[in-house]
């Protein structure tokens, strides 16, 4: 099933399927009502100290990508994940700033390769 990955400040849309947040910390700012989650699994995130690690550095991206796939390998909060994406489609609702260098393109693409 397909996998998604949005900002949580975006939008809802009708297509997002189940809506699920994978930060470890809620979103600042942002209202449980606005941001319309299904789901808050912040057992699948980066540990702190990886996150802390990383800080959003392009310059640490493909050392956190193999470090956090490590990290998901041992985690028994993936397998629960896994069964809601073959159940249907599934956004991965994320805080960071940037697009492209963030967790949950790292998860969603651990996901749909390792199923």
């Amino acid at each position: 099933m397909p996998v998604r990955i949005k900002r949580i400040y975006d939008e809802p849309e009708a297509g997002d399927g189940e809506r699920i947040l994978v930060d470890r910390l809620w979103p600042r700012g942002l209202s449980k009502e606005k941001a319309a989650l299904d789901a808050w699994m912040k057992e699948v995130a980066p540990t702190s100290g990886l996150r802390k690690w990383f800080d959003h550095k392009p310059e640490r991206w493909a050392e956190f990508q193999k470090r956090y796939r490590e990290e998901l390998r041992g985690n028994p909060a993936v397998e629960p994940l896994r069964a809601r994406i073959d159940a249907g489609t599934v956004t991965l609702l994320y805080g960071a700033r940037n697009r492209e260098f963030n967790h949950a393109a790292v998860l969603a693409d651990f996901l749909t390769r390792n199923s």
